[in-house]
């Protein structure tokens, strides 16, 4: 369980420290036989820090909650 507690920390200190990312995606526009005309198209993905330190919490609840061996 200690293991779980410290991935999941992990996970909620990265979605911290990084709020979002984008990617593009190539749309066709026009297509006239050998003509075609594409645009990139840019996708923004965004979330709350505020989700991250949730997350940490709940990971450090699951490490200091574990099992002792």
């Amino acid at each position: 369980m200690k293991k779980t507690g410290l991935i999941i920390l992990a996970i909620g200190l990265l979605l911290t420290a990084y709020t979002g990312f984008n990617f593009v995606t190539r749309e066709k526009v026009v297509d006239i036989g050998n003509i075609q005309i594409t645009k990139d198209k840019d996708h923004d993905i965004a979330w709350s820090p505020i989700i991250g330190v949730v997350v940490m919490v709940v990971g450090g609840g699951i490490y200091l909650m574990g099992k002792k061996k």
